[in-house]
């Protein structure tokens, strides 16, 4: 009778949970049994283990075999325990010593040949590894990815035997390396002519990590303005970029290892449904939201979206992660993206264009800016029209703007103001952060009063023209937020003005 316990690690959502693997060997009729809640692609392993091992030149045993995956309540699918079973076997079996198995981890799914390939959600793996003490061992598929864990030893095995020899001391295995780190240049927002208005909303989004809404005519520059906002922001640090990493390795995209230190933005079609936005599934998988995790989130057609897919925004947009519940499974997702948003201000699109070509009544216009609810619309901080420029405008011989890195440099200044005073970007303030750094002036306080009063604002919208207007003043570096920096804010909310008009 034999026994042996292999460590290796399941994947839920973007966590990874460790699994003992422990394969008894006992008397009786040959049969293989796999326990502890497997999954088809689990429960095929027993086929895939026994041809690998054939193909080694090992003996599988012709006795009674289980498998049991502890813990037993926690569901397991893929072939990432595959490397883990066939060593249980064999160490159960006398062919390899069960103590060489202790201080290791092996996650690999095993082709018939014997060859380990990669799986999902290594990353994950690594840094629990890491945690845990003990060394991984993956797949040459997988290495660059784990290498990413500073704190683990992280070796790669093209195949069963080679794990084999290496535990038998015979061979040692290659570290795994990480790939190098590709930086390609960023859209530069030079490349913006004009719209002077829309680049200083930008800019006050970035320093600030505001949500921001880009309102125009097709072709005034909406996109090209959203796709500039990456290059201003500041680098991540590394353990944001490790976990915007995890998010991405246990999604069904994979994990491009080479530009893991860039904050990540994702343009999904207005097409995507609420769980491709939110994540879920049987098998729960990170959606849009938080694949965007400490990047930037970018929504074109805001109205064309569906309706639901919409509403299902507004929880994360406050709380920064989301839970996924399913009847076997409940997971939770990190979603600390930056929103930024952008439509058209009619179904036409030319509505309050000098060129008078829109065809749209006003209640078209009302029905159309309807689909995007209030709730949704109080959460963004800054609303932002963007008009169609003249021709002159656009000429390439005009004068050149302002580059990223100039605004950038701005931008850094204003984050680091903001982390020395409360550690947070302003838009991550909670209440009592509030009131604490946004005080105002008591004519500053009045004038907010009369805006409130006057748009019909939430206290959530009050709150976020205070965050916006602190962003500004910290911009302009001023320790306290002066009339100018309030206006501004208040300015930033144009679409509750438009709202207020309708209704009256």
């Amino acid at each position: 009778m034999g026994l042996a316990i292999v460590h290796s690690r399941a994947r839920v959502g973007v966590r990874a949970p460790e699994v003992r693997v422990e394969v008894h060997l006992a008397g009786g009729l040959p049969s293989m049994s796999i326990v502890g809640l497997p999954e088809a692609a689990v429960r095929e392993a027993k086929d895939r283990v026994r041809a690998a091992i054939q193909c080694a030149q090992f003996e599988f045993p012709a006795r009674r075999i289980t498998v049991n995956l502890a813990p037993a309540d926690l569901p397991k699918d893929g072939g990432r325990f595959d490397l883990a079973i066939a060593l249980g076997i064999l160490a159960a079996s006398g062919q390899l010593s069960v103590d060489a198995l202790d201080g290791c981890e092996f996650l690999g799914e095993l082709a018939l040949t014997g060859e380990i390939r990669a799986v999902d959600g290594v990353l994950a793996a690594a840094l629990a590894a890491g945690a845990s003490g003990r060394k991984l061992i993956v797949a040459p598929g997988n290495g660059a990815e784990a290498a990413l864990a500073a704190d683990v030893e992280a070796r790669t095995a093209r195949t069963l035997l080679e794990v084999c020899a290496a535990l038998d001391a015979r061979k040692q295995l290659p570290l795994a390396q990480a790939s190098p780190c590709t930086t390609p240049r960023a859209p530069d927002l030079a490349d913006v002519r004009g719209q002077a208005q829309a680049r200083r909303a930008l800019e006050i989004a970035a320093a600030g990590a505001h949500h921001l809404l880009f309102v125009g005519p097709p072709g005034s520059g909406k996109t090209l303005l959203a796709s500039r906002l990456c290059g201003i922001l500041p680098e991540p640090s590394e353990a944001e970029a490790l976990e915007a990493a995890s998010i991405a390795s246990a999604s069904s995209r994979g994990l491009d290892v080479s530009r893991w230190k860039q904050r990540p933005f994702r343009h999904p079609h207005h097409t995507a449904s609420a769980v491709a936005l939110v994540g879920g599934g049987a098998d729960p998988r990170p959606g849009e939201i938080s694949l965007a995790h400490h990047g930037v989130l970018f929504l074109d057609e805001l109205p064309e979206w569906s309706r639901h897919a919409l509403e299902v925004l507004r929880e994360p947009l406050e709380s920064g992660h989301v839970s996924i519940s399913r009847a076997a499974r409940h997971c939770d997702f990190p979603a600390r993206f930056q929103l930024v948003a952008a439509m058209n201000p009619c179904p036409c699109g030319w509505a309050g264009d000098p060129s008078g070509r829109c065809l749209c009544n006003d209640e078209m216009i009302r029905r159309y800016r309807g689909r995007i609810s209030g709730p949704l619309l109080e959460r963004i901080d800054l609303h932002v029209e963007v008009p169609r420029l003249p021709a002159t405008a656009l000429r390439t011989d005009a004068q050149p703007c302002e580059s990223s890195a100039a605004v950038r440099a701005r931008v850094l200044r204003a984050r680091g103001v903001q982390h020395a005073r409360c550690g947070a970007a302003n838009a991550r303030l909670d209440q009592a952060q509030t009131d604490l750094h946004c005080r105002l002036a008591p004519r500053d306080s009045a004038l907010l009063e009369r805006a409130v009063d006057s748009l019909q604002l939430s206290a959530r919208s009050l709150h976020r023209i205070l965050r916006v207007a602190r962003t500004i003043a910290d911009l302009a570096g001023s320790t306290a937020i002066e009339t100018p920096h309030l206006t501004e804010a208040i300015g930033y909310r144009r679409l509750e003005r438009g709202r207020e008009r309708a209704a009256a």
